[in-house]
This record gives structure tokens, C-alpha cells and sequence, in this order.
């Protein structure tokens, strides 16, 4: 019996350490034979270099680190009561899905930026459907990227776009909801069986504390509108001191309900404003200053705000480093806008002409693979389709590619496993697809 055991051990070992050592040789076989010197290769790794220091620049800062921070503060101070009341697998479904499918509209973000976000509500008990639906449309339902849509390629394609996102997100939340509905029910009924929780501050407290920081978030990624006039042109103008206005939101509401010193707070404040008066061109110092005196003060808070640190720091440690290999290998496989990577644009081109099943498909899981920062899909489609692409194929990317990307798939896989982003990836190309289809034989 203690032999069989032993063996049995001795056995499971020798399969990791096997493992092991394929991992090894899989990474000296690509080393060994790496085409290093060769042109394409060489600018495709140069463009992925490009990409992901573009991203460093332009999305960590601003976008990544105030997302971690909201995702922390779901996971820190949102009761998982209230979560499952709401969002849970047993909520009221035309709440819980009319809430998720229209949130894009708020936050206005990229589809790595919501994935902190998403995170945090589906560790707190949200269930997969509403979850999934508010995944989606985050990216999916930016204002100014439909009205950019609208403007630029046409209001019948802007109109499409607008319309399909939203229900995109219902059907995708309910088919997950259906696909994993034996999990779904045992998480409601171990949401049952949980005790109530004490409710620390009332549910409208916690709104405003969350407004104010998603406050910060929208209007300091803000971006330029083609027009120099107008409400868009107007906001860009002021998204500045409305992101600063938002910000001091939130330090009231962390010294009145927070417990938060109303002396650091200040002390925390005071180096904020003096550089933005002193950089008013170069934003982006003051907010670097702010996000790092909000991380000393939580560390400084011995309660709830180290509680929220932590729990921001452990999802930054999980996300941060697949976010960037995800956008470096696309930037090496697919390139930037206008800067081709190892797959030569032309066969994108060659392959989304016209509006046959299979061009749009080809371009569902092109838009699916590649990043797409936010409004950069609209000048890319634009040039796509004064290459011949067809309307149905250029509307299955519109709704594929904004919502998914090869980075947030890596996330995606390390949040709810690999069966169901399988799933959810498979769902948003086939029903992009069959959409693009669809609207390509109508219009």
C-alpha cells in the first residue's frame, strides 16, 4: 500500500518535471531557430516594442491604475450581499442586464481597461450573465467612438453599431448564463446560505465614492474630437479640471465616510495642486502625484484602506503582466495602425472584400486578436473600406473588435478560466459574424 502511494507520487513528479522540460525545450527551439535579421521579423518585433510602449504611455497611467483602483474598492468595500442582490444570478434580470448592457455609455472605455473592473464585481458574487454583458459593453458602447462611427463611415453603419452593442451584451450575458447554469445556481445557492453582513455606510454613500472616482476615470481619458467646436470639442477643453473636481469628490467622501484624515488628505492634496498650477501643460505629473499619495494614504489607514490597497495590489499583480505581453505579441503579429506586423495587411484587405460568411468571419477574428485603443477602430475601418471592404464585414469588426483583444483574452483566462473565455470569445465572433452578415445582405 505505502509502496503503491510512493509510486503513485513518484509518478505525478516525474509528469511535472516532464512538463517542465518540454516547457524548456519548446523555449530553446524557438530561441534556437528565431529569425532574427530578417526584415518583417525584424520590424514586426519592432512594432510590437512600439505598441506596447504606446500603451505604457497612454493607458497605464491614465486608464489602468484608476480601474485597479475602483476594482480594489468593489473588492474592499462593496458588501457581496449587495453585489448578489443586484447583479447576482438570481437578481432581477431586466435590472441587472438593462444596468450592464448600457454602462459603456458611462465609462467610455478600452476593452483592457474594463477588465479591473470586471474583475472586481465578479469576485464579489456578480453573476456570470450581468457580469459578461457589462464585460462587453464597457469597450463596446463608447458615446464618441459611435458618434465618430456615425460621422465619419455613416449613420446607417454608426446606427447599426449603437444598436447591436446593446443587445450584443443581453444576448452574450444570457448565453453565458445558460452555457454555465449548474455553476450559476450553486453560486446563488451559496449566496443563500451566507449570513448577512453588517452594512457599514448606506448603499447611496458608496455610489457617490465610486461616481467620483469613475469621474476621474472618463474625463481624464477624455479623447480629442475630430472637431474643434461643439459639446465633444467643449468637453475635451475642460476634462482637466472636471477629472480634478471629480478627484476632490472623492477626498471628501474618504474623510466624511471613509475615515480618512482630513489633515493628510490636504497634505496629500497640496503637492497636486501646486504642480498642476506649475506644469499646466503636462497633466499627466499632477496625476501621477495624486494616484501615489492615494496609494500612501490607504497604506497609512490601518482599516478599510489598507483593505483597499491590498485587494487593488493584488489585482495590478495579477493583470498588469499579461496586459503587457498580450499587447507586445499583438503588436508583433498584427502591428499599429497604418505599421504592418508579421501578418501583411493585404491579407486582411483580400480577405474582408465583399460580404460572404467568410469575410466576415476573417474579420470578426481580426477585430477579436487585435488591440484596438479606443476610437482607433474608426480610421482603421476607413481606410479598410476605401480598400474594398464591404459593409457587413466592416460592422462584424465594429462589434468584435473593440470588446475583445488578444491582452484581455490572457486576463480573461486568468479571472474566469479557460472553458469560459473560450465560450465568451467564441460567442462575440460567431454573433459578430452572423450580424455583419446579416447587415451586409439588407444594406
Amino acid at each position: 500500500m505505502n509502496g503503491t502511494c510512493k509510486a503513485d507520487v513518484g509518478d505525478a513528479n516525474w509528469s511535472r518535471e516532464l512538463k517542465i522540460l518540454g516547457g524548456f525545450a519548446a523555449v530553446f527551439v524557438l530561441l534556437f531557430f528565431l529569425p532574427v535579421g530578417v526584415p518583417r521579423f525584424d520590424n514586426a518585433l519592432k512594432e510590437g516594442l512600439e505598441l506596447t510602449k504606446w500603451y505604457a504611455q497612454e493607458h497605464v497611467l491614465l486608464c489602468l491604475i484608476p480601474a485597479l483602483f475602483i476594482a480594489g474598492g468593489i473588492s474592499a468595500f462593496v458588501n457581496q450581499a449587495s453585489v448578489m442582490r443586484y447583479l447576482g444570478p438570481k437578481a432581477n434580470k431586466a435590472m441587472a442586464y438593462g444596468v450592464a448592457s448600457v454602462s459603456g455609455t458611462i465609462l467610455a472605455v478600452c476593452s483592457c481597461t474594463v477588465l479591473p473592473l470586471f474583475g472586481g464585481i465578479w469576485m464579489r458574487g456578480a453573476g456570470l450573465g450581468p457580469a459578461t454583458a457589462f464585460l462587453y459593453s464597457g469597450p463596446a458602447l463608447n458615446v464618441l467612438a459611435i458618434v465618430m462611427t456615425a460621422r465619419i463611415l455613416g449613420m446607417e453603419l454608426g446606427s447599426a453599431r449603437a444598436i447591436g452593442a446593446v443587445v450584443f451584451s443581453v444576448i452574450v450575458g444570457l448565453a453565458m448564463h445558460f452555457v454555465f447554469r449548474r455553476e450559476e445556481q450553486a453560486k446563488a445557492e451559496a449566496a443563500a446560505e451566507m449570513p448577512e453582513v453588517e452594512v457599514k455606510r448606506p448603499l447611496w454613500q458608496n455610489v457617490l465614492f465610486f461616481a467620483s472616482m469613475a469621474g476621474v476615470l472618463v474625463f481624464a481619458n477624455w479623447s480629442k474630437p475630430a472637431e474643434t467646436t461643439g459639446l465633444w470639442a467643449t468637453i475635451y477643453a475642460w476634462k482637466w479640471p472636471v477629472a480634478a473636481a471629480f478627484a476632490a469628490g472623492l477626498a471628501v467622501a474618504l474623510g466624511l465616510w471613509f475615515g480618512f484624515m482630513w489633515n493628510e488628505l490636504a497634505l496629500a492634496a497640496l503637492p497636486v495642486a501646486v504642480l498642476s498650477f506649475a506644469f499646466p501643460h503636462e497633466p499627466l505629473i499632477p496625476f501621477i502625484v495624486g494616484c501615489a499619495g492615494l496609494a500612501v494614504l490607504c497604506a497609512r489607514n490601518p482599516g478599510e484602506g489598507r483593505e483597499w490597497l491590498d485587494a487593488t495590489w493584488t489585482l495590478g499583480k495579477q493583470l498588469f503582466p499579461l496586459l503587457i505581453g498580450g499587447v507586445f505579441v499583438s503588436g508583433i503579429l498584427l502591428g499599429r495602425p497604418g505599421h504592418e506586423g508579421l501578418i501583411p495587411s493585404e491579407w486582411v484587405s483580400q480577405s474582408v472584400g465583399g460580404n460572404s460568411f467568410l469575410a466576415n468571419f476573417v474579420s470578426s477574428v481580426v477585430g477579436a486578436f487585435m488591440y484596438f485603443a479606443t476610437l482607433t477602430e474608426v480610421p482603421i475601418l476607413q481606410g479598410l473600406m476605401g480598400s474594398g471592404m464591404g459593409k457587413g464585414p466592416a460592422l462584424a469588426l465594429l462589434l468584435a473588435g473593440p470588446a475583445l483583444s488578444l491582452p484581455s483574452m490572457l486576463v480573461l483566462r486568468s479571472i474566469m478560466g479557460t472553458k469560459k473565455t473560450v465560450v465568451y470569445v467564441s460567442l462575440v465572433i460567431v454573433m459578430a459574424t452572423l450580424t455583419g452578415l446579416l447587415y451586409g445582405a439588407l444594406f
